[in-house]
């Protein structure tokens, strides 16, 4: 048996050395990639096709998933050799949001915490940041309006998504479910969590925050020690709070998506999705006429979000998401057609759909 181990050991070793010296090479060329470019080597739509192509050549037994987070680290290190990625998101430390930058651009990247959803359009919109990560929607709790509100104003373009299966968890420094007054947390998870808290805790004052990390850090500092917060595990540790129920979630497959905003979109990339904001004219069927160009170019509709558009009174915009690039042949004529039948038409920027 011995003799069994160490014979795998020595391989793990040499396999080991090898990886090393592979790894490095990959990393000149990206260095190569960062001078002949003059730095700018961030380019959504090719990670986007090495992330599937990693995931479709998969022979296991690590799971594509893993395999995937392995090379996006591989990544993001090798971009960083040039100049590290600037990344804002909804902090503080622990929340969703964080967990989506990270997935997204990985550890190597520099990341910047915001207290809220605007001030991480600010960040990018004033260039102090390369790029900015906000919640756009849940399967539980919808859509989140602030970032909807603000993509209808904002000059930026949307160069990616994330999706992350959020799991809610009830966090507290001790003692149970027992003696809870108040639980903070951000609306999104309270609407997630929405049965479990009128079964469990009825009576419970519930409080929002701007995040659920910031939750857990007012749930830590108050000093009555009869609050509790909803939030993710890795906001727990960071505020010496402990995990009293797992996954309140009500809905077992809970996700949310996440938009990655830059001062870009993202070139071709082969399975790529469009988002974009219109308004109807105001006459009968008008709504049905902006929806017939995409029918007729056999465009996808994979979205339809209605929002106020906060210029006049009863006056909306809906939030799309379509199949397809901007440049794609089929895509551009529908928008084409679009702008002509469309009071308002702003294409917020075409990106990879997400490598789950």
């Amino acid at each position: 048996m011995a003799d069994e181990l160490q014979r795998h050991r020595d391989g793990i070793d040499a396999i080991d050395a090898e990886i090393l010296k592979l790894v490095n090479q990959r990393a000149e060329h990206a260095k190569a990639i960062g001078a002949l470019k003059n730095g700018a080597v961030y380019r959504p739509e090719r990670e986007a096709q090495i992330l599937r192509r990693i995931k479709e050549r998969n022979p296991g037994p690590l799971s594509d998933e893993t395999a995937a987070r392995l090379f996006r680290e591989i990544m993001s290190a090798c971009l960083a050799l040039e100049k590290p990625l600037s990344v804002a998101f909804l902090g503080p430390q622990g929340t969703f949001t964080q967990a989506a930058a990270i997935k997204h651009f990985g550890h190597a990247a520099k990341t910047l915490t915001c207290s809220s959803i605007d001030e991480v359009f600010r960040q990018v919109e004033g260039a102090n940041v390369d790029y900015g990560v906000v919640p756009v929607e849940n399967s539980t709790g919808g859509a989140v309006g602030t970032t909807l509100d603000l993509l209808l104003e904002t000059p930026l373009k949307v160069c990616g998504e994330v999706v992350l299966r959020v799991h809610q968890h009830l966090l507290r420094k001790s003692g149970g479910l027992d003696n809870i007054k108040i639980v903070y947390s951000h609306a999104q998870s309270f609407a997630q969590c929405h049965e479990w808290l009128n079964k469990n805790l009825p009576d419970v004052k519930r409080v929002s925050t701007e995040s659920n990390a910031e939750a857990a850090r007012m749930a830590a500092e108050d000093g009555s020690a009869i609050a509790a917060a909803i939030a993710g595990e890795a906001a727990a540790e960071p505020y010496g709070l402990q995990v009293m129920a797992w996954n309140i979630e009500d809905e077992p497959n809970n996700t949310t998506r996440f938009l990655v905003i830059g001062q870009h979109d993202a070139a071709p990339s082969g399975r790529d999705k469009t988002s974009l904001l219109m308004s109807a004219k105001n006459r009968p069927g008008a709504v049905l006429e902006l929806l017939a160009p995409l029918a007729r170019h056999d465009v996808s509709m994979t979205k339809l979000e209605s929002r106020p558009s906060r210029m006049r009174l009863w006056e909306y915009v809906f939030f799309v998401d379509i199949e397809g690039h901007h440049q794609d042949g089929k895509v551009a004529k529908a928008l084409a057609e679009l702008s002509d039948k469309a009071a308002f038409l702003k294409i917020l920027g075409s990106y990879p759909v997400a490598v789950l």
